[in-house]
């Protein structure tokens, strides 16, 4: 089953505003230092998914003209967030203009998943094949880095409390080892957890200390 995959990226101004004790922390220019955090959690992730053998596309859904540019230069495709209705709207759009562009799965991707491996995506779509919609939970097990359907509509439910509201909606819980799909980074101790995991290379080129993981 082939796949696109849906990513939405925010305005750069609002995005990640709980790793800003981070940027702070990299020297001058904090400012530029974060917006450079934030864009290469996103191309990390967008990379990983676009080397995923069954994702035929990755759709980023977002109004901030240097995340369409990162994300367009690594193979990406783009649409602006119409609805401009907050996250759920945005991939509900997505999904939709994936569906128009002929897709057979589609699939929500969180943009800040800097440890993600190509084959832990690849292993967790082929999991969903057999579901209608399913959903990987988070590293604590309260959110959602990853939401699928193979037929009818995406559905998304996130918030606080998306794995119980998603599961609650009659999506599946997929259950693997996929320790870089569950880390997504909102905060610095998640983004310490995602550098023992080891960090793709644009996140890992910010951060010294950290070296870049297998793509």
């Amino acid at each position: 089953m082939e796949w696109w995959v849906v990513v939405p990226a925010k305005r750069l101004a609002h995005a990640k505003t709980r790793l800003l004790p981070v940027t702070v922390g990299l020297g001058a220019g904090a400012r530029g230092r974060h917006r450079d955090l934030v864009l290469a959690l996103l191309a990390d992730t967008v990379a990983a998914a676009a080397a995923c053998p069954p994702v035929s596309a990755v759709l980023v859904v977002t109004d901030e003209p240097e995340a369409a540019a990162v994300v367009t230069a690594l193979g990406a495709r783009t649409v602006a967030d119409e609805p401009d209705a907050g996250l759920n709207p945005a991939l509900a759009h997505g999904a939709r203009q994936a569906r128009a562009g002929g897709a057979a799965a589609v699939a929500a991707l969180n943009s800040d998943l800097p440890a993600l491996q190509p084959a832990e995506l690849a292993a967790a779509l082929a999991a969903a094949a057999g579901h209608r919609r399913s959903f990987v939970a988070d590293a604590e097990g309260s959110g959602t880095t990853l939401l699928c359907a193979t037929a009818g509509e995406l559905d998304p439910r996130y918030g606080p409390g998306s794995a119980a509201a998603h599961a609650a909606s009659g999506a599946v819980p997929l259950d693997g080892h996929w320790p870089g799909l569950r880390r997504d980074v909102d905060t610095p101790d998640d983004l310490t957890g995602a550098t023992a995991l080891g960090l793709g290379p644009r996140t890992a080129r910010l951060l010294p200390a950290a070296g870049p993981a297998e793509r």
